[in-house]
């Protein structure tokens, strides 16, 4: 029997680090248990290419975007964060490109001279309406989550609140619709960096806007919007907050997996562990994905939680190739160096877009490898030379929806080689003998990212984003002494750390200690 604490923490994730941090200073014995032999969930920097050990990758989660500024001040820590100029790469094969960054008028130049005069003022109005609301509903992330009507109301200024309430509900797709932009490829762009990222959704799915307005709440100083990387790779983040955590008196136990939640006459009293291990506390705070944490309870889970967490029960349809490159690709349409392998390069189908995107999640939805993915391709050691080794490789990624966590008529193990080999020979259409440049990959399908991070089904972010505020799990859970504070928690999945802060204020409240 281990010693009782306050609280027990399951699982080191960034928001369950966030937890231990608020919890601990306020005075609570802390104790954070991790299955796994590091700190960070999948907001980690690895090494995990064999022919190349010194080259480092954030293998799951790979730009800090979304955090608020105001919970970096509450927690009194700082990361090294890079800002990508330019943000966004957007090559064709027929010589069009768009390359956007901080000089707007000069994003606005490409626009108009490479797409139309109109798609520059669609963007143009777009980025004035995502900018407010990040300013009116960027407060509402670090407090307890209201519906999206009553925060409309509560937060947002009332010539924005039924766009607002339409975006939350409503399709990406229709979101974009109303800018007005004459080229589909752009809409593309948007869609799929924002509204498609870890969706089990499409362009007309209900809930794809609530993703969108997620992915572009970065308030991050110096910003200006875009998300940025992070020195050291994002285990810089979690390594950061773990130290905050064991400064504050919290303790960290590796190599620790909780397989049970006990209980008694409907109060939590501790976690069992598969060593056998028991646990006592006052309090338990899930930082796991919510179906795990239902297995966990096991017969304890009350039925209503049960019930509201197979609501959200969706398959990961996210797949992350982790590359070892050599050189850098030399793109057809941009082929001079100005920046562009910083930015996040949008390999998308040129030939009718949105109807391409709506066949491939069509394909993914029964359970087919989509014929015409798209690709978000970063080589962050480009902003950060740290994670490249002694001969210079870079670490880069190809992120892509949609997938099937299963396929319908073959297997991963049989299907990933072809498909990661279609991916690049995709990269090769844009950027000719990109394929020849890889000297080694770590593939992480969805299955692939279950086993190695521990996600349910792969979700990168533990339930849809189309769920938002308190429609998502909430941090008080109905069996006494229990609380979540994972990606499924309001705000949303991301490495976010919102959740964490507030299910801490919930306990600390509950507990009647000031924070």
């Amino acid at each position: 029997m281990a010693t009782p604490v306050d609280v027990l923490i399951v699982g080191a994730g960034h928001n369950g680090l966030v937890a231990a941090i608020m919890l601990a200073r306020a005075g609570l014995r802390v104790r954070v248990l991790e299955s796994s032999n590091a700190v960070g969930g999948a907001c980690r920097t690895e090494y995990p290419f064999a022919n190349a050990p010194n080259v480092g990758q954030s293998t799951g989660a790979y730009l800090l975007g979304l955090m608020p500024p105001e919970l970096m001040r509450t927690l009194d820590v700082s990361f090294p964060l890079l800002r990508r100029d330019p943000h966004y790469f957007l090559p064709t094969t027929e010589g069009r490109y768009l390359l956007m960054g901080s000089d707007r008028a000069a994003s606005e130049v490409q626009l108009a001279r490479f797409f139309s005069s109109r798609d520059a003022e669609a963007d143009r109005a777009l980025q004035a309406e995502l900018a407010m609301f990040r300013q009116d509903v960027g407060p509402a992330w670090l407090q307890t989550p209201l519906s999206i009507e009553h925060t409309a109301e509560r937060y947002v200024r009332p010539t924005l609140r039924e766009a607002f309430v339409d975006l939350c509900r409503g399709s990406v797709g229709d979101y974009l619709a109303r800018f007005g932009f004459q080229s589909e490829l752009l809409e593309a762009m948007y869609a799929v960096t924002d509204g498609f990222t870890g969706l089990c959704g499409g362009w007309d799915t209900p809930g794809s806007g609530m993703n969108f307005l997620a992915h572009n709440m970065c308030r991050l100083p110096g910003s200006d919007g875009t998300w940025m990387v992070v020195r050291g790779g994002m285990g810089t983040v979690t390594e950061t907050l773990a130290g905050a955590a064991r400064k504050a008196g919290a303790e960290i136990l590796l190599h620790n997996t909780v397989t049970a939640i006990e209980s008694e006459g409907g109060v939590v009293t501790g976690v069992a562990t598969n060593a056998g291990d028991v646990h006592r506390a006052q309090a338990v705070m899930v930082n796991a994905d919510p179906f795990r944490m239902v297995s966990m309870l096991g017969d304890a889970c009350p039925p209503e939680l049960a019930d509201r967490v197979d609501r959200y029960r969706l398959p990961g349809t996210s797949i992350k190739v982790n590359l070892c490159l050599r050189d850098l690709p030399t793109f057809t349409c941009l082929p001079e160096r100005r920046g562009q392998h910083r930015a996040t390069i949008h390999l998308l189908p040129e030939d009718r877009p949105r109807a391409a995107l709506r066949e491939a999640f069509a394909q993914c939805k029964a359970g087919h490898l989509p014929d015409h993915p798209s690709i978000e391709w970063y080589i962050h050691t480009t902003l950060d030379p740290s994670l490249r080794d002694e001969r210079g490789r870079h670490s880069a990624a190809l992120f892509c929806q949609w997938v099937p966590y299963e396929l319908a008529k073959s297997s991963w193990p049989e299907e990933e080689a072809r498909f990661v080999a279609r991916l690049l020979e995709i990269c090769d259409r844009f950027a000719p003998g990109t394929s020849a440049l890889v000297e080694d990959l770590f593939v992480l399908t969805p299955p692939k990212i279950e086993s190695h991070f521990g996600i349910t089904a792969g979700h990168i972010h533990h339930v849809d984003n189309s769920f938002g505020f308190s429609d998502r799990v909430p941090y008080r859970l109905p069996l006494a002494g229990l609380y979540a504070c994972g990606a499924g928690c309001h705000p949303a999945g991301s490495v976010i750390g919102a959740a964490g802060h507030n299910a801490a204020h919930a306990l600390l409240s509950d507990l009647a200690i000031s924070s």
